[in-house]
């Protein structure tokens, strides 16, 4: 027999027997063998991520899927608590931030408290994430905000509508109070025969020690996602704050409808009247509250307003 079929036959025979043939490992991710083994035995099928997966976040995944196992001592103390200066506290977030700042450490980064929190208490992660301007709803309305839609495509966020991308942290709630019980950080998704996505997450304290679980993106106890990317926009109206807040007012500024004296970040009344006057302008109905029709307006009304003043024209040498 010509040994170069050896292979091939050996593959058809354990596909004949019934056995599962793994899927390929995608390059963004290193996923140990058997659990591709797994995921091909039950019909799933790896989602490619919307946006290339950044290095650092390949390499902070590392670092989670390595303390996998992990498991809490006597008195619920852990290393992750000891570093966040509480031994015995509820360690979910501890540990994503622990390995978040392992890679500071190893690369000689700043990635803690500037792309993802440090923090331990509850809500104070999403709240950061919905300042950074990188929080996604899973019912795609944010409270005290609005809806929210993609900034790509301008396509409006239905419920269940995003696939969360590997290194966002998922934020869940017990309760019906709303506030966030527990967090998670997303390492890759997957599709089945009957279209179903699930979430596979890195999660500390579950229920006392480091796993990786799957959650359909449907869980309703999902409230959301601080995500990688700054992938949608949202309704901005009176009391926000945050980054989107800060840019809304910045293109205010440059149409000459709000003094640089209030581009705060904080959504207060020379933001509402600056708003209301635009929306004037523009027919839309003058609320003071800057919903979707408006942000979309504002930023067709900006290129326009650009085009027309030789100030913003980019100079460029032949």
């Amino acid at each position: 027999m010509n040994v170069k079929l050896i292979p091939l036959l050996a593959l058809l025979i354990l596909c004949v027997s019934g056995c599962a043939v793994s899927l390929a490992a995608p390059d963004w991710i290193d996923l140990p063998e058997d659990l591709l083994t797994r995921l091909s035995a039950g019909g799933e099928t790896i989602v490619d991520p919307v946006l290339p997966v950044p290095q650092h976040v390949r390499a902070l995944l590392r670092i989670a899927r390595n303390e996998l196992g992990y498991q809490e001592e006597r008195g619920n103390v852990t290393k992750y608590g000891q570093w966040a200066g509480n031994p015995s506290a509820e360690w979910c977030a501890e540990y994503l931030c622990w390995c978040v700042d392992q890679l500071d450490q190893q690369s000689g980064t700043q990635i803690l408290t500037t792309y993802y929190p440090r923090y331990s208490s509850k809500n104070i992660g999403m709240r950061w994430f919905l300042k950074e301007g990188r929080y996604i709803a899973r019912r795609g309305t944010v409270p005290g905000w609005g809806s929210q839609w993609y900034i790509s495509s301008g396509e409006s966020i239905g419920k269940n509508g995003y696939i969360p991308q590997p290194g966002d942290w998922a934020f869940f709630a017990q309760s019906s109070a709303g506030d966030t019980t527990h967090v998670a950080m997303v390492e890759f998704c997957t599709q089945d025969r009957d279209g179903v996505v699930r979430a596979y997450m890195l999660e500390g304290n579950k229920p006392d020690r480091v796993q990786e679980t799957a959650y359909r993106i449907t869980e309703e106890t999902i409230l959301g996602y601080g995500t990688v990317f700054d992938l949608a926009d949202i309704v901005i109206k009176s009391g926000c704050e945050g980054k989107k807040v800060e840019t809304l007012q910045r293109r205010l500024h440059d149409v000459g409808l709000l003094s640089d004296a209030y581009i705060t970040g904080t959504y207060g009344t020379h933001t509402a009247d600056a708003i209301r006057e635009f929306q004037k302008s523009q027919g839309i109905e003058t609320t003071g509250v800057a919903a979707q029709q408006t942000q979309l307006a504002l930023q067709r009304y900006i290129d326009r307003y650009q085009a027309e003043h030789p100030e913003y024209w980019e100079v460029v040498e032949e």
